[in-house]
């Protein structure tokens, strides 16, 4: 399969490697704990994921060859979702940057941010419309989530999004 090559992001933040010669120490708890970590189907993406899908709206997961491999994409309407995790991703940054470790996780998730604004400019240049929505907001309010792609994806229909020139 033939992957096209995406423009690289300048001047990207340089993230330290966490392990004990750079200085930062954990325990065998929390390293554990880290691992159970994944990037992909998450619970807050597979919710989204069954909804969207129990509303007939199909949609490719994890592509590989779209900038920043959105969780779910519509094709049919160029339409690219992402379920940030509020950590990971940086929800309320600037008032719930994390007390410890400041040296590894202030550079790590900012790395992510930017990454995420590279990925939606990067996705838009492509023609693609990018919804992003965090981890809370699919499980405390899945059918506005729901209903937000929904909404799109009707518009689409009826404005013939995207327009093919």
């Amino acid at each position: 399969m033939f992957f096209k090559s995406h423009p690289k992001e300048l001047n990207p933040i340089k993230v330290p490697r966490f392990e004990e010669k750079a200085g930062f120490y954990t325990t065998k708890q929390r390293s554990k704990t880290m691992s159970k970590i994944r990037g992909k189907n998450s619970i807050p993406e597979l919710l989204l994921r069954r909804a969207l899908w129990a509303e007939n709206i199909r949609f490719r997961i994890h592509r590989n060859d779209l900038p920043g491999r959105p969780d779910l994409v519509i094709d049919k309407y160029k339409l690219a979702v992402f379920v940030d995790g509020d950590f990971w991703h940086g929800y309320q940054w600037e008032n719930r940057k994390p007390k410890t470790n400041h040296a590894f996780w202030i550079p790590k998730i900012e790395r992510n941010i930017q990454r995420d604004q590279f990925a939606n400019e990067s996705l838009s240049n492509l023609g693609y419309t990018v919804m992003r929505f965090w981890e809370h907001e699919v499980k405390q309010n899945l059918k506005a989530c729901v209903n937000q792609v929904m909404l799109y994806v009707e518009a689409a229909k009826v404005l013939r999004i995207p327009l093919n020139e």
